[in-house]
C-alpha cells in the first residue's frame, strides 16, 4: 500500500512515516499542502493521511482538489478539532474518514488499511488464484492451506500481483506500489523480493515473468 502523510509538525509527520513503513507500508512524508499536490500530481497513493491545518495550501483545499480530480486516493483526515460540526465539514469536503488529535497510532494504522481496502473497483475481501489465499485485513496469505511466512514487502508484492487479476504488473509499478520514493529506481528490491517470494510459495510456480514485460500471477 503506497500512503502520503502530510503533517507541518515535523516530529509527527516523521513518527508517523516510521511507524506506517514499520507496518509494511510504502510511505511519503511531505510537510506542507503545495509539496503534498506536487506529490499527488505524479503518484498514486492509495491513501492520504492529511492534516487539515496546514500552512500555505490549506488541507481543505488540498482535500478539494483530490476530490475534484476523481482521485482513486482515499484521504483520511487528520485535525485538532474534534467537534461533531468540523468531522461533517471535513466529510464534505471529501475526506473518506476523520480522525482527531490525539490518537492512538493503533487506530491510525487500523483505519488506513480499511481505507486502503476500498480501492474505486471493489476487490474481493479475500484474493486467491488457484490454492493461493491472502487475507488483507488479517494479514495472512496461505497456499494449499499451509500459511506463509512472508516479509512485509513480500506480502505486499503477492497483494499487488492477486489484485491485478492476471494483468502483467512491471517491476516499475511493483516499486512504486510497494516501496517509497526514496528507494533507488537502479534497484534489484523487486527482482529480490520476487525470487524469495517464489521460494516461499513452492511448486508448482504461480508468478510467471513475462521477458522486459514485468510479472503476473497465475497459470503460465
Amino acid at each position: 500500500m503506497r500512503v502520503l502523510v502530510v503533517e507541518d509538525f515535523e516530529i509527527l509527520a516523521r513518527t508517523l512515516g516510521t511507524g506506517l513503513r514499520r507496518e509494511g507500508m510504502a510511505v511519503d512524508v511531505v510537510l506542507d499542502g503545495a509539496d503534498a499536490l506536487d506529490h499527488l500530481a505524479v503518484t498514486r497513493y492509495d491513501v492520504v493521511v492529511l492534516d487539515r491545518d496546514l500552512p500555505g495550501v490549506h488541507g481543505d483545499e488540498v482535500c478539494r482538489r483530490i476530490a475534484a480530480a476523481h482521485s482513486a486516493s482515499r484521504v483520511l483526515m487528520l485535525t485538532a478539532a474534534s467537534t461533531v460540526r468540523q468531522r461533517v465539514d471535513g466529510l464534505g469536503l471529501g475526506a473518506d474518514d476523520y480522525l482527531p488529535k490525539p490518537f492512538d497510532f493503533a487506530e491510525l494504522v487500523a483505519r488506513v488499511r480499511a481505507l486502503g481496502r476500498r480501492p474505486a473497483v471493489a476487490l474481493p475481501l479475500i484474493l486467491e488464484s488457484g490454492d493461493l489465499t491472502l487475507d488483507p485485513t488479517r494479514r495472512v496469505a496461505s497456499r494449499a492451506g499451509r500459511r506463509l511466512d512472508l516479509s512485509p514487502k513480500e506480502f505486499a508484492v503477492l497483494q499487488c500481483l492477486l489484485s491485478s487479476a492476471g494483468r502483467l504488473l512491471s517491476a516499475e509499478e511493483l516499486l512504486e506500489r510497494v516501496w517509497d520514493e526514496t528507494a533507488d529506481p537502479f534497484t534489484t528490491a523487486v527482482k529480490t523480493t520476487i525470487r524469495r517470494l517464489r521460494a516461499k510459495l513452492g511448486d508448482p510456480p504461480v508468478i510467471h515473468t513475462v521477458r522486459e514485460g514485468g510479472y503476473r500471477i497465475g497459470e503460465s
